[in-house]
């Protein structure tokens, strides 16, 4: 038994002065009863030595569990009397280093566990596993322990990156603050005014350079709160930008994109009404409706049936069966004002047939557009002679390539570039002198980023100037407000990528914590975990 006893203290007390006195092992339990061997103890408030032992008392500190069963510690502790005259506290209890603390219902091992488990699952799910391994504990009691961890001292950064991370999407946004040398994340702040940024920058005179996006309340921070630092902007971003200027700028000259469709074969024309011998085409209902009536009375009258018989059994009037008995055959009957009337949009079919060779099919719209070029009839006209177009068979002819896959084969490394993509880029660029130059205008871009050749830049505005391509001057105009963190950024090798990678895990951690997630609990599971 003594053998087992040394060994359980060896397990479960290592390097704590404590004495194990027994051991009850159950099947579901391990009760252990132990003691402190210290001599004394220190009085937490004035610092004086005592082993005047004034009484004792049990403690039960929940402590981790042992071999799937639970470990219940029943430990005798000792109240000193202080020996300082001039000390407030007369007694104190002795605390156990490493396994006890003031007021206390668990084990300094139990409650570091239950702080870990809370950095990575916080409440609810550290809460479950807690109970997995035998420890019955609430989810906010998970989140009071890792409230309750100190702060983490982190050298002072020498390069920091910054980015915004969103609280509430589209409304609050909050500030983190990422060492890019070590990686790690120095702090959170509650949002990302300009304001903010600097007073946090001015307590750290050691930063060096600030890595950022292009944001100007960014930029405004700590231009003002670290003016001894060099800003970076990032490459993914000004990357970024030129992906969408040259989106747009491909979009905006995507009539240019038709030259890659062959032309369409010539459609073969419709048989005409003249040579079917009916001006009625089969399957309309006046005519369909008409052939049979006409079917119908000259079978009666081929029976035998007089005229009066076929008016009472069909329920015609005497001119009607007239007429159908008359006419030798239906097309005899299909005269009158119902052939070849005209329509008041007769005059502006051209205009609208233009308008949807365009691409606009929208009946609305262009009964908008016809209405003050003198057009009187209703909207419903329009829509049905659209509603015609649209479900009349058309040949089927190929597409020109969206304006995002050509701006794609403009952005990517013309080696990664198929020789289909390669030939159809070249046709492109031949008949279309704008994006010609925006291709060379990218590429040069792409040279300047790729290489760190940020003194380029200046060259590089001035050529995007030269040309008329709207959406690169605006984004030249941004560029060369920011020009000194941008030619900073293409010159040297920071980046705010290890800054992106914290902003995926904060909007992860916060999605963890089901609306419990705030600004303090938040910063120090991003700090610690």
């Amino acid at each position: 038994m003594e053998e087992v006893v040394l060994r359980l203290k060896e397990l479960l007390f290592l390097s704590i002065a404590v004495a194990v006195l027994s051991v009850d092992v159950n099947t579901a339990i391990v009760r252990v009863d132990a003691r402190c061997t210290a001599t004394g103890a220190v009085c937490p408030e004035c610092g004086t030595w005592s082993s005047l032992v004034h009484g004792s008392y049990l403690r039960f500190p929940a402590d981790v569990s042992s071999a799937g069963q639970s470990v219940v510690l029943r430990l005798r502790v000792r109240r000193f009397t202080c020996r300082n005259a001039a000390c407030g506290r007369r007694t104190f209890v002795e605390q156990i280093p490493g396994l006890t603390r003031r007021h206390s219902q668990r084990t300094e091992r139990l409650r570091s566990t239950l702080a870990a488990v809370g950095l990575a699952l916080a409440g609810r799910a550290g809460a479950r596993l807690a109970r997995a391994f035998g420890v019955s504990v609430s989810r906010s009691t998970v989140l009071r322990l890792v409230d309750a961890l100190p702060e983490p001292e982190l050298p002072a950064p020498r390069v920091v990156g910054v980015d915004e991370y969103a609280t509430r999407k589209g409304r609050h946004y909050g500030t983190v603050l990422v060492d890019i040398e070590t990686r790690r994340p120095v702090d959170l702040l509650p949002d990302r005014e300009a304001s903010t940024l600097a007073a946090w920058l001015a307590q750290q005179p050691g930063v060096e350079v600030v890595c950022r996006d292009r944001a100007p309340f960014f930029a405004d921070g700590a231009a003002a709160g670290a003016p001894q630092a060099v800003q970076v902007a990032d490459r993914w971003h000004l990357w970024h930008n030129l992906s969408e200027a040259a989106e747009r700028t491909v979009t905006q000259h995507r009539h240019c994109l038709r030259v890659l469709v062959p032309e369409a074969p010539e459609p073969v024309p419709a048989p005409s009404e003249a040579t079917s011998g009916s001006p009625w085409p089969t399957g309309h209902r006046f005519a369909d409706h008409t052939r049979t009536t006409h079917a119908t009375v000259h079978a009666l009258l081929k029976a035998g049936h007089s005229r009066r018989a076929i008016q009472r059994q069909l329920r015609m009037t005497s001119r009607t069966v007239k007429k159908y008995a008359d006419a030798a055959k239906p097309e005899d009957l299909f005269t009158g004002q119902w052939q070849n009337r005209p329509s008041v949009l007769d005059a502006y079919k051209t205009y609208l047939d233009d308008r949807w060779n365009e691409g606009c099919t929208n009946a609305w719209k262009l009964w908008k557009e016809i209405v003050p070029l003198g057009y009187q009839g209703s909207y419903q006209r329009v829509r049905a002679y659209l509603h015609q177009k649209r479900t009349s068979p058309r040949p089927v002819t190929a597409r020109p390539p969206s304006p995002r896959a050509v701006a794609g084969w403009i952005l990517r490394h013309p080696d990664t570039l198929t020789e289909a993509e390669q030939l159809q880029l070249k046709t492109v660029r031949t008949h279309c002198p704008e994006l010609d130059a925006l291709t060379g205008h990218v590429r040069s871009f792409a040279t300047m980023l790729t290489n760190r050749q940020g003194e380029r830049l200046p060259n590089w505005l001035d050529a995007v100037r030269q040309d008329d391509l709207s959406s690169l001057h605006t984004l030249a105009a941004g560029i060369d407000r920011d020009r000194d963190a941008v030619t900073a950024g293409l010159t040297l090798p920071w980046n705010s990528g290890a800054v992106e990678g914290h902003v995926n895990r904060i909007k992860m951690l916060k999605r963890q914590m089901f609306g419990r997630a705030s600004f303090s609990l938040l910063r120090k599971r991003v700090l610690l975990s």
